[in-house]
């Protein structure tokens, strides 16, 4: 009760602060053109309310998360329920056939526009899961992944203006050089760690975008290249709208590959090697990983996605220019996996569809949306610095075996 009453007081005091800080700016309004001061009490009562609810609830998170570490210290089981739902196979399998049904039929309900807008968050959770293996898994963090997604955007777009080669056969090639230049990138760095290794992550990503905008020759300079051919069915002529259904049910099936590709990969050797390279890379080192070949695996697999994905950019806008793969692009991948939660896959998902399509459905707030974005990252970062979901950990158990006199042995949990 005492501490209640010592965050309320101290609640009210802010409340109070804030209302002497802002009166001049919220309540008085001076109109130059008939001469008269108008006062905006009103203004000051939601300053008043908004600042008050605020700091309770910010002392309160605080409250909470001190409990849960202090019980976590004591080595009590600190997980929330819908954590502990996840770790259910069964019901997990069930909430992704769900998902998947409803992705199914999304464009035979909602119009052009909202599969459009969809289409643009599924390519961000493949960019999402892809960049996952790099950041989330193996712990290596990239600033310039963009890159990757640039590359096998302008792949396409040159391969198909100058050579008019169709979306399919540019498909996987886009993948590849994508993952040719993930190893590119891997090799001067392989022994780079934290912000150096971020510094020079970042460099790559600028230097994709000014090579873009200066090889006229190859990539048209800042006008871009337009006029690139959308995915082709067996020659059949579609509607923009069917286009736009056919491109999503290529990405919804691009995102089930994705999602069956990292998840096998996550618990493979190879990704026990990452997660391992992630927690501790000396202690990795000295129990054998090869290092080099981590890295390396780690950065080309994540860029063979970006690099698909990539393709798929480029023939839904059938125009790119480089202002399309900026550091904002990077910014926003990487916060997807850090907001869902680096090494989850359902956490990447949800992630990318938070910070996709709530600033389209908030268009009201436009204004304040980069406002609202920072400072939800902010508290992401301080009251739930795991993200939305955390990595599960795939466990293996042992049984045991018979002796030969008849004993079982007990069971080892790993």
């Amino acid at each position: 009760m005492k501490i209640i009453l010592r965050d309320f007081k101290k609640s009210l005091l802010i409340s109070l602060w804030f209302m002497f800080l802002t009166f001049p700016l919220v309540v008085v309004r001076v109109n130059t053109i008939e001469n008269v001061v108008v006062w905006r009490w009103s203004n000051l009562i939601w300053v008043a309310a908004g600042s008050f609810f605020l700091s309770y609830l910010w002392r309160y998170m605080l409250a909470r998360r001190n409990r849960r570490r202090k019980i976590a210290e004591e080595g009590v089981e600190t997980r929330g329920r819908l954590q502990m739902l996840l770790e259910n196979e069964q019901l997990r399998n069930r909430v992704l056939a769900i998902l998947l049904a409803l992705a199914l039929v999304f464009p035979l309900v909602f119009d052009t526009y909202q599969t459009n807008i969809m289409v643009t968050a599924l390519i961000f959770v493949v960019l999402g899961l892809g960049l996952n293996i790099g950041v989330g898994l193996a712990g290596l963090l990239d600033l310039g992944y963009v890159a990757f997604f640039g590359l096998g955007a302008y792949c396409y777009a040159i391969l198909n203006h100058n050579f008019d080669l169709g979306f399919w056969f540019v498909l996987p090639i886009g993948g590849m050089i994508g993952c040719l230049f993930g190893v590119i990138l891997g090799f001067p760095i392989l022994r780079l760690r934290g912000d150096y290794l971020a510094i020079v992550t970042l460099g790559f990503g600028m230097l994709f975008r000014v090579i873009m905008e200066n090889w006229e020759t190859l990539s048209s300079g800042p006008s871009g290249i337009a006029n690139i051919d959308r995915p082709g069915l067996f020659g059949l002529e579609m509607t923009l709208a069917q286009s736009t259904t056919y491109i999503y049910y290529i990405m919804v099936a691009l995102v089930v590959l994705t999602i069956i590709v990292t998840n096998r990969l996550k618990n493979s050797r190879i990704g026990r090697a990452w997660i391992a390279l992630r927690e501790d890379e000396v202690a990795c080192v000295a129990m054998g990983i090869d290092m080099g070949r981590t890295k390396l695996s780690a950065y080309a697999l994540g860029a063979f996605w970006a690099g698909m994905v990539g393709v798929i950019f480029a023939a839904k806008t059938t125009f790119i220019n480089p202002a399309s793969f900026t550091f904002m692009e990077s910014a926003i991948i990487l916060s997807i996996v850090v907001l869902g939660g680096m090494g989850s896959i359902l956490g990447v998902i949800l992630g990318a569809f938070i910070l996709i399509l709530l600033p389209e459905y908030l268009r009201a707030f436009a204004e304040y949306r980069m406002l609202i974005f920072g400072a939800a990252m902010v508290l992401m970062m301080i009251f739930r610095p795991q993200g939305l979901i955390s990595g599960l950990r795939q466990v293996y158990t042992y049984k045991g075996h018979k002796t030969h006199v008849g004993v079982k042995e007990q069971p080892i949990n790993e």
